[in-house]
């Protein structure tokens, strides 16, 4: 059975940043990835340093190839679906029946988006329909938005979309009445409201949203749409290993400490799957804080039994 000092599950930017830092310390890895991000819709990623405006799927291929000059990391696009043991002896189990043994497990695996029930919004996600104005309000700013949001967001997030754009209206697609607070607020932003539900998004051939029709026929003309859906974890193996997860703002979120250890010794866990704070820049920081924690757990039981690593 194939042994390694490290296996990191996922490969997005905080797996691909962990894996960095550990070949670096020259720890035997395997990077688990599918190779289907999350962020694979979107036309760029922003808020990088040195990368603002990259396409997501260039930075994986820019990460995994300067990962390949280091001997010591293999990257797979296996599946894992079981896992189990205890620190320094973990057994994880792919989709096919094969297993795999680790000393340290890193849980990179993200969220996963759910989307509202209405037509278009598949297709028009990443490219006109987004749900972070950091990550994408400078470049549609100043046009025609809509936000789809209920309360108790709806007010504050309507008042952060006003920093892009002062034509903005608030969906609620009738899922909840506004309590008055929120609608004075929503006056006073000069946020227009429409209350009725959404029937279909309308969009032109390159996938770029036009307007929105509601189920009374109503039409309203837009070019972009923010929403925040909801969010839930991409993999139960963190339930599989018992650790600790959190009840919010993202229900199911994994708990880790200032250096992204879960409440399970020798289980580490880091980007989305640990944060509702979703930037590239911060799931890099917590791979890379992730990797060098567990080189150093390593050190400590190199020294806390001598013989057996002079020995390895």
């Amino acid at each position: 059975m194939d042994r390694y000092d490290v296996v990191i599950v996922g490969g997005g930017p905080a797996g691909l940043s962990a894996a960095l830092t550990l070949a670096r310390a020259r720890r035997h890895v395997l990077l688990l990835d599918g190779d289907k991000p999350r962020n694979g819709p979107s036309h760029a990623a922003h808020n990088f340093f040195t990368r603002d405006g990259e396409h997501p799927m260039e930075l994986r291929r820019i990460g995994r190839e300067q990962l390949s000059a280091y001997s010591t990391v293999r990257i797979s696009a296996g599946e894992i679906v079981g896992v189990e043991g205890r620190d320094g002896a973990f057994r994880l189990r792919f989709v096919d029946g094969t297993e795999i043994e680790a000393r340290k497990v890193i849980l990179a695996t993200g969220v996963r988006d759910i989307l509202p029930k209405i037509e278009g919004v598949q297709r028009l996600w990443g490219t006109s329909i987004f749900a972070c104005p950091y990550c994408d309000g400078w470049e549609v700013r100043d046009q025609p938005w809509a936000v789809l949001a209920a309360p108790p967001e709806a007010l504050m997030y309507a008042a952060m979309l006003t920093n892009w754009t002062r034509d903005l209206v608030l969906l609620t697609n009738c899922v909840v009445d506004l309590d008055a607070e929120t609608a004075q607020g929503l006056d006073r932003l000069g946020v227009l409201i429409r209350a009725e539900p959404i029937a279909r998004l309308v969009s032109d051939e390159g996938d770029h949203l036009r307007r929105i029709v509601f189920a009374t026929g109503d039409t309203l003309e837009r070019s972009v749409l923010f929403h925040r859906p909801r969010q839930e974890p991409r993999s139960a193996l963190a339930e599989q290993l018992g650790c600790e997860l959190v009840e919010s703002p993202i229900p199911g979120l994994i708990r880790v400490d200032a250096m992204q250890q879960t409440s399970v010794p020798g289980v580490f866990a880091a980007g989305d799957v640990t944060t509702p704070m979703q930037q590239i820049a911060i799931a890099v920081s917590t791979g890379s804080a992730a990797g060098a924690m567990i080189n150093h757990h390593l050190v400590e039981e190199m020294l806390a039994a001598p013989v057996r690593a002079v020995e390895r």
